[in-house]
């Protein structure tokens, strides 16, 4: 199967502004890409660095003149049409086999404050079996516990803001669900990237960028998404991190405004869903 992915930002910067930018397919994927191509429309000469960020994230360094600058990408991914990964039966490890890359994923961060929602976690979920249904109950919660409006968006939300506020779009659904998880002991890295409307309705809201978590259990990562609570086909991720703090689509080091923002991720021509 082939879905081609995209994006495009036309922004507006007051002075010379360095830029980091994320949106290229993370580098345990990089094999599925057919060649990408980033794109700077107004600025075609312009100079850019690419480097492999501590998370393996492929970034992208640049200093925007001022003015407009509009910079997309495009590229194809092949994926194997499967939903995500899943077994019912993989436990949590205890702590001490846990690989030490994991570790990372089990301290408090920026939006996941693990440990002050720590009581809420063992009152809730503690009783469970120390399996994949312990994370599917605690992705049933926050997908349960959060109304998505994206009116209602805001960037400092944190996961104790959400769960009191009950509100919140696509990051707060997976900042909630991974704090919930690393009070329970239970690696879970935040995860950003594209996902289309394939194998389910289509979405009538304009496409955007998607956020979901990654759990390790017995067997390595496994995909969960507390914002739509199902199974998907064609995810493609960017991005891991933390939580959203670690991975933006743009950081700038000054000030800018966002003008116009898209993202395209679909079927590629002749490709379907299999029945």
């Amino acid at each position: 199967m082939l879905i081609a992915y995209g994006c495009a930002f036309e922004l507006s910067f007051f002075q010379p502004t360095p830029t980091v930018c994320l949106v290229d397919v993370h580098t345990s994927h990089v094999r599925n890409v057919l060649p990408a191509t980033l794109t700077f429309e107004t600025n075609p000469g312009l100079a850019t660095d690419t480097f492999v960020d501590d998370f393996g994230n492929i970034a992208r360094r640049f200093t925007a003149p001022a003015g407009k600058l509009r910079l997309s990408l495009d590229g194809i991914y092949k994926a194997d049409g499967t939903l995500d990964r899943r077994d019912p039966n993989a436990r949590a490890l205890p702590v001490d086999r846990l690989p030490q890359d994991c570790l990372a994923y089990l301290a408090p961060s920026r939006f996941c404050e693990s440990d002050l929602l720590a009581p809420l976690a063992w009152q809730s979920f503690g009783h469970l079996p120390r399996t994949t249904a312990l994370v599917e109950a605690i992705c049933t919660y926050a997908h349960n516990q959060l109304t998505f409006d994206y009116a209602q968006a805001r960037g400092t939300r944190t996961a104790s803001e959400a769960n009191a506020e009950r509100v919140g779009v696509c990051r707060d659904f997976a900042h909630l669900a991974i704090a919930l998880c690393r009070a329970v002991n239970i690696p879970a890295r935040y995860v950003n990237g594209y996902m289309g409307d394939i194998g389910v309705p289509a979405d009538p809201a304009p496409m955007d960028f998607n956020a979901w978590f990654d759990v390790f259990l017995e067997g390595g990562w496994y995909t969960f998404d507390a914002r739509h609570n199902c199974r998907r086909i064609g995810r493609i991720p960017i991005a891991y991190g933390r939580d959203a703090a670690d991975v933006p689509m743009l950081r700038t080091f000054g000030v800018h405004s966002l003008d116009v923002f898209s993202v395209t991720t679909e079927l590629a021509a002749g490709n379907r869903v299999a029945a």
